[in-house]
C-alpha cells in the first residue's frame, strides 16, 4: 500500500490553488453584485449635490459641479419647512409602536397563556390574516373612517394599531411567550396575582426581545409606509414624509428632481441611524423569538 512521504505532501500544492482561485472568484462575484444592488443609491447620493441641469445630463457617479441648492429649494418645496414632514411621520410612527406594543402584546399572552373557548380558533384567524391582502381591505376601512369623519387625521393610521391589527407581532410574542417556563405564571398566581398583573409585573418584562424587535420593525415600516397614508391624508399641512416626496413629484417638472433626491435623502437619515442603533438588538430579537 503505497503511502504519501512528507516531501510530496509539500510538493503538491495544486488544491491549495484551486480553493484561492474559487475564493477569490466568489468574492469577485459578490463585489460586483454589491456594486449593482448600490449604484442607485450611490448616484442618488451625488445627485443630489448636482446642480439641476446636470443630474439627468451626466449620469456619472463623480460631478463636476457641488451645490447645496437642491437642499434649499427642497425644503420649502411645498410652501411650508420639510421639517413639517418629519415631525408628522414622527407623530405617526411613535403612535403605531406604542399601538403595537401595547395591543399585540396583551393579545399574544391571552393567545399564549389563557384558557378561554375557541382559543386555537382566534390563533388560527389571526395567523390567517397575515395572508390577507391588505388591499382587501382598504376600500370597506376607507368608507368606515369617511363615515367617522376622520379623513385628514392621523386616526385611521393609528387606531388599527391599537387593534391588534399587526398579527406578525403577535404571532411573534405569542412564540416568545411559549419559551417562558409556566411555573413564573403559577408562581405569580399563588401570590394572589390575577392575569393582568402577572403579564404585567412576571412576563412582559421577559419580554424585552421581542418587544425590541416589535420597535424595530414597526419604525422602519410606518416610516417608509407610502400607500396607507396616500390614502387619508390629502391636506399638505398633515402629510408624511413619503407622501410629501411624492407631491414634489407631481408637482415639479424636470428642474424638481434634485429637489427630490435631495429631501429623499434627508429622509434616509432617521432609518439609517435607527438601524444602526438598534442592529444588534434586532439580531438578538430575532434570534430568541422562535423565526430561527
Amino acid at each position: 500500500m503505497a503511502t504519501l512521504t512528507a516531501g510530496e505532501v509539500i510538493s503538491s500544492p495544486a488544491p491549495v490553488r484551486q480553493g484561492r482561485f474559487r475564493s477569490v472568484l466568489k468574492h469577485t462575484g459578490l463585489l460586483v453584485f454589491v456594486a449593482f444592488m448600490i449604484y442607485p443609491l450611490v448616484w442618488m447620493v451625488v445627485s443630489a449635490f448636482k446642480p439641476p441641469e446636470q443630474i439627468l445630463t451626466e449620469p456619472g457617479i463623480i460631478p463636476s459641479d457641488l451645490t447645496f441648492e437642491n437642499f434649499k429649494a427642497g425644503w420649502h418645496a411645498l410652501n411650508r419647512p420639510f421639517s413639517v414632514f418629519f415631525v408628522n411621520s414622527l407623530i405617526v410612527t411613535l403612535g403605531s409602536i406604542a399601538g403595537n406594543l401595547f395591543s399585540c402584546s396583551l393579545t399574544a399572552y391571552a393567545l399564549a397563556r389563557l384558557q378561554f373557548r375557541m382559543r386555537k380558533v382566534y390563533f388560527a384567524i389571526t395567523l390567517a390574516s397575515v395572508m390577507l391582502p391588505f388591499h382587501v381591505l382598504v376600500i370597506p376601512q376607507y368608507i368606515f373612517f369617511s363615515q367617522l369623519d376622520l379623513v385628514n387625521t392621523y386616526w385611521p393610521l393609528l387606531i388599527p394599531k391599537f387593534l391588534a391589527t399587526d398579527a406578525f407581532f403577535v404571532f411573534l410574542m405569542v412564540q416568545f411567550i411559549r419559551t417562558l417556563p409556566r411555573e413564573l405564571d403559577r408562581a405569580a398566581w399563588i401570590d394572589g396575582a390575577g392575569p393582568f398583573l402577572t403579564f404585567w409585573y412576571v412576563v412582559l418584562p421577559l419580554m424585552r426581545p421581542a418587544l425590541v424587535t416589535t420597535t424595530i420593525f414597526t419604525f422602519i415600516w410606518t416610516w417608509n409606509d407610502f400607500f396607507v397614508p396616500l390614502i387619508y391624508l390629502t391636506r399638505t399641512q398633515v402629510f408624511t414624509v413619503p407622501v410629501a416626496l411624492n407631491s414634489m413629484v407631481d408637482s415639479e417638472t424636470q428642474s424638481g428632481v434634485g429637489m427630490l433626491f435631495a429631501m429623499s435623502l434627508l429622509s434616509l437619515v432617521p432609518i439609517l441611524i435607527f438601524f444602526v442603533v438598534a442592529q444588534k438588538y434586532l439580531i438578538r430579537g430575532i434570534a430568541t423569538t422562535g423565526l430561527k
